[in-house]
């Protein structure tokens, strides 16, 4: 017998039973979760003995029910020792599932997991990018490395996922991944999306996600300020290849485009209106809205400045975009030599358009959201509420500026 194992009867009141009957149940409790199922059998409530979990009495009745529970326990004290014998999963719902015959089929996490990858490899560009593949393919292997450092399994039936499972993960993510908790959370997140699909297909009973809420912490977006800005404008490179990536980040500065958007910009996405007025027009490839940017004098500069470019001939692009990884390594070299103190990404020229460009400049707030294609006013307030704190920070400054001219009036 296994102390990890625990059986027991209980009688329950069922609506179309009789006031004085009630229904018997077995609750199989492992690792302290539980599983119950209904053994039809009929008692008298005043005949349960809630002690011994058994009818009361030596009648023929009463002997009759306490064998056919005896055999019930029997019975899944066996079922639990053939598993442990086959090495395979045990749970309280799988011992309850091979007793009452429905052993056909076991849901493992991993392996839905693995299916679910696997569905969306095949619709990359129709819907799913491979940036997106990426992360649900690193979700995976950070639950494979869970399973192996908290049970020492590869796979577990996805029945077994509860909330203490969900919180362990995020925990084990910021602890052992390192993970910082905005990125914990997405893990998670994708991680919600395969147990809401065992849910859906039944495969669950409960969703284990139903009390859990994740809490996003507000993150500071950096961005260049004007003056670093102009730095990066009127350095002058001897390295082509930084050359051509600042310019990259530049157009992206000016235009608010993220860096995939910019990649897979064609001729197509420059649109002239009736005045005479060029515009960017195209789907950002994150959350298919759809961004309006008029085009400002020295993105258009830059575009005419790689029109004949070998790469830009192909018609591939307006731009010789390279890799972003190739490109977020070259932005440090151009942040040293332009002395910029700041972590130089590509996504970092988004920000620096959001706040320096427009916003700081007196662009509505409502424009700034539609050429950066935000579905909701909620994110580009983002950038304004950054804007309140560098005011803030500027009008200290001030502040200690004027007290130190007061201070040598008086002096004086």
């Amino acid at each position: 017998m296994s102390k990890f194992l625990n059986i027991l009867f209980f009688p329950k009141k069922g609506r179309s039973t009789p006031d004085e009957y009630g229904v018997l149940y077995t609750r199989i409790t492992y690792n302290g979760k539980r599983s119950e199922f209904s053994t039809s059998r009929k008692i008298k409530l005043q005949q349960w003995n809630n002690k011994s979990g058994k009818v009361k009495g030596t009648s023929e009745e009463a002997r009759s029910v306490n064998r056919f529970l005896d055999h019930i326990k029997a019975s899944l004290y066996d079922i639990h020792d053939r598993l442990l014998r086959e090495n395979r999963s045990i749970s309280s719902a799988i011992i309850k599932d091979i007793y009452l015959g429905k052993e056909e089929k076991q849901y493992m996490l991993v392996e839905i997991f693995q299916d679910h990858n696997n569905e969306m490899e095949k619709l990359i560009g129709k819907g799913y990018t491979k940036g997106t593949l990426q992360r649900y393919n690193a979700c995976k292997q950070h639950i494979e490395d869970y399973l192996g450092f908290r049970w020492k399994v590869k796979d577990i039936p996805v029945e077994e996922v509860d909330h203490n499972f969900i919180t362990g993960f995020d925990h084990y993510l910021k602890s052992e991944k390192d993970c910082a908790h905005n990125t914990a959370q997405k893990y998670i997140v994708n991680f919600k999306k395969i147990i809401r699909i065992a849910y859906a297909n039944q495969w669950i009973e409960k969703d284990p996600f139903f009390h859990w809420k994740g809490k996003w912490k507000a993150s500071e977006r950096e961005f260049l300020t004007e003056a670093e800005l102009q730095a990066m404008i009127e350095h002058e490179f001897d390295i082509p290849r930084l050359e051509l990536v600042r310019d990259i980040f530049l157009f992206s500065c000016y235009t608010g485009l993220a860096f995939a958007d910019v990649r897979k910009l064609t001729a197509d996405n420059i649109i002239m209106d009736i005045n005479g007025k060029k515009w960017i027009k195209t789907k950002r490839q994150k959350t298919k809205s759809l961004s309006s940017i008029p085009l400002l004098d020295i993105p258009a500069a830059l575009l005419e400045k790689y029109v004949n470019h070998p790469r830009v001939k192909t018609g591939k692009g307006v731009l010789p975009v390279l890799t972003n990884q190739k490109s977020n390594s070259y932005l440090k070299e151009i942040a040293d030599v332009c002395g910029i103190k700041k972590n130089l990404t590509t996504h970092l020229a988004r920000h620096t358009f959001a706040t320096t460009v427009t916003l700081s400049k007196g662009v509505p707030i409502e424009s700034v959201g539609k050429m950066l294609g935000h579905r909701s006013l909620k994110t580009t307030q983002i950038y304004a509420k950054v804007l309140d704190e560098k005011v803030a920070n500027d009008m200290e400054i001030l502040q200690q500026q004027l007290k130190r001219c007061s201070q040598k009036k008086k002096g004086g």
